[in-house]
């Protein structure tokens, strides 16, 4: 099932151009229609998986600025070279999601076919983007270590604290918690397609 992702930076009449920073962080996400830059201070992309969808979002939301829409649905085929070119449900869908998006507190909103499923996803991204935006710079350090294969004890050893530290880092994170949403994250937005 496609899904379009339409991200659009915030105060960007105030602050420098992300753009090409951003797009730079995505290159090297499996997408069916590379992320680039739609318009002004816009990137949009095509992704087939609600996983990789889920962790764009983590990405995005931890780099801060953006207003994240997410449409689910069918595009139009066949698909054209260049995301800006595309068309269908699943592009109008994430033009609406976005819009929407700029008037939530946490800046994130999904559309697609079917609206409940659609809201459901909608509800536990936000709790996903919510943790992940509060999150301290001690706690990404070590889940950065952990989810990057090394043991809690690896871990601390690198830090330079104790393993039990380590853990705490990873409790006051949440790091459980938002493991447990994101592949409940993900089946909702497969499912929101209708």
């Amino acid at each position: 099932m496609p899904f379009v992702l339409t991200v659009d930076q915030r105060d960007s009449r105030r602050s420098p151009d992300r753009v090409p920073e951003v797009l730079s962080a995505l290159s090297g996400v499996p997408t069916v229609l590379r992320f680039e830059r739609t318009a002004g201070d816009e990137v949009q992309g095509l992704l087939d998986d609600p996983v990789v969808v889920v962790d764009v979002v983590r990405r995005l939301v931890r780099d801060g600025g953006w207003s994240i829409g997410i449409g689910v649905g069918p595009v139009h085929t066949p698909l054209p070279g260049s995301t800006r070119a595309g068309s269908g449900p699943a592009f109008i869908a994430a033009r609406a999601a976005v819009e929407a998006a700029k008037r939530r507190p946490v800046r994130l909103a999904v559309r697609g076919g079917a609206a409940e499923p659609a809201a459901d996803a909608q509800a536990v991204l936000t709790a996903l983007a919510a943790l992940v935006e509060r999150r301290s710079d001690q706690a990404w350090e070590a889940i950065e270590l952990v989810e990057g294969g090394r043991t809690q004890a690896e871990a601390a050893t690198e830090l330079g604290v104790t393993r039990q530290a380590v853990g705490q880092r990873l409790g006051a994170g949440l790091w459980d918690v938002e493991r447990d949403l994101h592949p409940a994250a993900a089946r909702l937005l497969a499912r929101a397609a209708g």
